[in-house]
């Protein structure tokens, strides 16, 4: 790892700098969606986007929301976390979500929270024995006709 910096995205031309990275984790959206989709997440839903910059090149992008529920009370929902796929192992990962983790802290929220795919156990991995996480729900999803 060089000289690292994480920045948060904001302007419509930082957000597409990150597409690239991005388009790794979320292959089902093209620029233009994803471009769409991350304006109005931040605009509605308090969605922010940061990135972990080495000598200057984006590495990591996580997209992250506060929420308040019964549940976990008030807490950090990481939406996306991705490391480029030619960098990883070098610990860009670890230190964006360790980021995420002071910056929840920082706000006062009592925890952070994540759900990865059933067929992504590298990073299941990396979340329960680098980073500490528990698995604690089984997340559903079903998709409506509109």
């Amino acid at each position: 790892m060089g000289i690292s910096s994480i920045k948060e995205l904001q302007t419509p031309q930082e957000i597409l700098k990150a597409f690239p990275v991005m388009n790794q984790l979320r292959t089902h959206l093209n620029e233009k969606d994803y471009l769409d989709l991350v304006t109005e997440a931040m605009e509605k839903d308090m969605y922010k986007m940061f990135a972990l910059f080495d000598e200057g090149e984006i590495v990591a992008v996580t997209g992250f929301k506060p929420m308040i529920t019964l549940y976990y009370g008030r807490f950090v929902w990481v939406c996306d976390l991705v490391t480029d796929a030619n960098k990883r192992s070098n610990g860009y990962g670890e230190k964006l979500l360790s980021f995420v983790h002071e910056w929840a802290i920082v706000n006062g929220y009592k925890s952070v929270a994540l759900s990865s795919g059933l067929q992504r156990t590298d990073a299941h991995q990396f979340y329960e024995d680098k980073m500490g996480y528990d698995k604690v729900s089984y997340v559903f999803k079903k998709n409506l006709d509109l």
